[in-house]
């Protein structure tokens, strides 16, 4: 397996579970109330347009993009979202009385 796939998994497994880490949007601004899970679900999308765009990169860098229909985009969210369930668990239901996590 190349290298460029292995980073980009990698990067693509934190990014997607980076909205349930923190309490900020986007890990900058501060909210004035908690972040529900409309904040958490446009980070999502998000952090999916941007490893989207990191994606393509790598791909132009090596060779011609190959042109991509709507399942493509559909099979990589719902591949997104499974990287997504680790830190959607820790955040809404594996925790103790009194323990909060991020």
């Amino acid at each position: 397996m190349n290298w460029n796939v292995v980073a980009l998994l990698l990067v693509a497994f934190l990014a997607a579970n980076l909205p349930f880490v923190s309490r900020k949007l986007f890990g900058v601004v501060t909210l004035a109330r908690a972040k529900h899970a409309g904040w958490q679900a446009l980070e999502l999308l998000v952090m999916f347009g941007v490893v989207a765009v990191l994606a393509y990169g790598l791909e132009a860098r090596q060779s011609a993009v190959h042109p991509q229909n709507w399942q493509f985009y559909v099979t990589n969210l719902a591949l997104f979202l499974v990287f997504a369930f680790p830190g959607f668990v820790g955040r809404h239901f594996w925790h103790r009385r009194g323990m909060r996590l991020g």
